[in-house]
């Protein structure tokens, strides 16, 4: 009985722990000082890919390869020379896009800010639309600005299953090449779904014992590192405070932990490279990951922009300038 009881109470406990336990704290609020233009142009680019395109894959190639297409614009519309690295998967051909600011200083330097463009058979609004969207406006903002070192802005193929976690997946095969050719890559910024938020309560879910730790309302932008990238992490986040109030937290924890390498990131960690997600936590807030209703109207514009800014700024005054 004394062991029914046991288990019992710590199935509660363990349940309990991956709700958000940190209730203080208020909304983020800025609206005054809120881009509008970039408000926007990330709308349209959401838009476009999740609304006119929707769902873009392998299995839908002509959708994928739509995508890839407005991705090849908009980099070049910025001024930015695009290089294709192609490979081939069931019989066609896929694309990582590749568009690289060359640092002045240490230009052999590299740094990485990437995102996946492809879906799981749905819209794709927040994933992963929002974080093409947020690595366009990142390039566009970086473009006339002089780094030290040089920064690679590139759209990822194949980050969904099946291809996720396999030689096929756009980031591995990225990588791997890179290893071959002794890149100097000295940090990687993946975006992953960036567009969902809210200030509801419980809004927010986390696995389980970290819930302890972490907020109640899913209104922050979180960065999540392994323990060979924490100082890339705990960097980024203090140069993100420097530049704005918008909520941002940090989780540094082993892969095993479910959630925690469900990105390209997993590639570059792989490789033994330094690399960061930058996420709204996907399934553990958004109640409508990987479904037909991750669409264009469930995303909060306004927290992209603050939270595209605010890295446009950390990319441009510290990661690119050391």
């Amino acid at each position: 009985m004394y062991l029914i009881i046991f288990i019992f109470v710590a199935f509660i406990a363990l349940k309990t722990s991956t709700f958000g336990l940190r209730f203080w704290g208020e909304p983020f609020v800025n609206a005054a000082k809120v881009d509008a233009r970039l408000v926007e142009r990330l709308r349209s680019h959401v838009y476009k890919l999740a609304h006119d395109i929707g769902d873009r894959s392998v299995f839908n190639y002509e959708k994928l390869d739509e995508t890839a297409k407005y991705i090849i614009e908009q980099f070049k519309s910025f001024g930015y020379k695009v290089e294709l690295q192609d490979y081939t998967v069931s019989g066609k051909k896929v694309n990582n896009i590749i568009a690289l600011k060359k640092g002045i200083k240490k230009p052999e330097d590299v740094i990485i800010v990437g995102a996946h463009y492809d879906t799981c058979f749905n819209p794709g609004a927040d994933d992963n639309a929002s974080a093409v969207a947020g690595l366009l406006e990142l390039a566009r903002f970086t473009y006339d600005k002089q780094t030290q070192r040089s920064i690679k802005f590139i759209a990822f193929v194949n980050e969904e299953p099946p291809f996720f976690k396999t030689e096929k997946m756009g980031s591995r095969v990225y990588v791997r090449a890179a290893k071959a050719k002794a890149d100097k890559i000295k940090a990687v910024l993946i975006l992953e779904m960036i567009g969902y938020y809210s200030d509801k309560p419980f809004s927010q879910r986390y696995p389980p014992i970290y819930g302890l730790f972490y907020p109640n309302k899913g209104n922050f932008i979180g960065v999540i590192g392994n323990f060979s990238s924490w100082r890339l992490g705990r960097e980024v986040v203090s140069n993100f405070k420097k530049q704005t109030r918008f909520p941002i937290e940090l989780a540094i924890a082993p892969s095993f932990i479910p959630g925690v390498d469900f990105s390209d990131h997993w590639s570059f960690w792989k490789e033994g490279y330094p690399a960061v997600m930058i996420t709204d936590t996907g399934p553990y807030r958004n109640p409508y990951y990987h479904s037909g209703s991750d669409t264009c109207e469930k995303l909060n514009y306004e927290s992209m922009a603050e939270v595209v800014n605010a890295l446009s700024k950390v990319l441009d005054c510290h990661l690119g300038s050391e």
